[in-house]
């Protein structure tokens, strides 16, 4: 006979009992996004800040260019967001399903993220050992509660956070961010660091570049398309920072010593 196990949710956070033992895991729920009654995407995410998540995700697409509201939808579906429109263009030709590992996975390649996004300009200047520092200053309660969560951090031009919010898809977590920037009408981050809690991913570049974002860094590693958006699209691209070390992949020129 299977040992029986209790999933019991509330919030971001779900209780899971499961061979006599507790536990707090994250929690994956799927969520539509419509714009003007169209549905356009079903991402996987962490519920909460669902309006961030989808004006940055429709941001990062190149299918907004300002946030003009979202409100509940005619038929008050649960998991669904509905934005007010209108589209700047047609979605690609492809089906928005999105899971919360692969994000924009295999959308296209550097001519297509160009073609929306202007290459980033900034004379912000920041210090390899302050780079190197941001992923200790990047808060993450829900990640200490349950291992389960990435995080996106926006931070000032000294290295104070100002901004962070997590979620199970690191994609999500910076959609959540910069959408956040987009509805408060703080875009471009032209003066500001995205920092992410894993690795740096073609997408996470993509939507850094949409933002206006002159610095991104990243915990892990970035991957080879990732390093290549970011140095066509002018964006300082940092991996690997952790123990008061940083890897410089793309626009070394903006890092100082020490």
């Amino acid at each position: 006979m299977a040992t029986p196990v209790s999933v019991h949710t509330r919030g971001q956070l779900a209780a899971v009992r499961h061979a006599g033992l507790d536990d707090e895991v994250a929690v994956e729920e799927p969520l539509e996004i419509r714009v003007d009654g169209r549905p356009v995407a079903v991402t996987m995410r962490t519920p909460g800040h669902d309006e961030e998540l989808a004006a940055g995700f429709l941001f990062g697409e190149g299918l907004i260019r300002k946030w003009t509201g979202a409100g509940p939808t005619a038929d008050l579906a649960a998991n669904t967001v509905e934005v007010r429109g209108p589209l700047v263009r047609e979605p690609a030709r492809r089906d928005f399903y999105l899971s919360s590992s692969c994000g924009v996975c295999g959308k296209g390649a550097l001519a297509e993220v160009a073609s929306v996004a202007a290459a980033v300009v900034s004379e912000l200047r920041v210090s390899r050992s302050l780079l190197a520092a941001l992923p200790d200053r990047l808060v993450q309660p829900g990640f200490k509660r349950t291992g389960g969560l990435h995080a996106t951090g926006v931070f000032s031009a000294d290295g104070e956070l100002e901004l962070v919010r997590e979620d199970v898809g690191r994609h999500n977590a910076m959609d959540k961010a910069i959408g956040h920037e987009l509805r408060a009408g703080r875009l471009p981050l032209a003066g500001r660091i995205l920092c992410v809690s894993g690795r740096l991913a073609f997408e996470l570049v993509q939507k850094a570049a949409l933002a206006g974002a002159p610095f991104l860094v990243g915990v892990g590693a970035p991957t080879s398309l990732a390093v290549s958006l970011a140095a066509e699209q002018g964006i300082t691209l940092c991996g690997f920072a952790r123990a008061g070390r940083v890897n410089v992949y793309s626009g070394a020129e903006r890092v100082t010593a020490p």
